[in-house]
């Protein structure tokens, strides 16, 4: 893999802990059946300050996003982007604001 192919992954591996699985749960909600299967609440995706490592049930506070809140751009990002666009655009088109 390349590094842009390694961020990618590492990227796809963190936003898999907000994702719903193939059981219709997110990690990030743990054992915790009110976020799981409450329709009003199993769509409102909190962000806690980390995650379990090896289930990635979120632990900590849930009203201070910290670094957890960076999962909205990484998907946005990668939505967006792919290694051609990066090396054909460089950095200062990839980030500019007409997209």
């Amino acid at each position: 893999m390349n590094l842009f192919e390694v961020s990618k992954e590492i990227a796809s591996r963190f936003t898999q802990i907000f994702l719903r699985d193939n059981q219709g749960k997110r990690p990030v909600y743990g054992g915790s059946e009110k976020f799981q299967t409450d329709p009003h609440w199993r769509d409102h995706i909190l962000f806690y300050e980390y995650s379990h490592g090896d289930s990635g049930s979120g632990l900590g506070a849930s009203h201070q996003t910290g670094w957890t809140g960076l999962v909205a751009k990484l998907i946005q990002l990668y939505g967006l982007l792919d290694a051609k666009k990066l090396l054909e655009a460089g950095r200062a088109g990839i980030f500019s604001h007409d997209r």
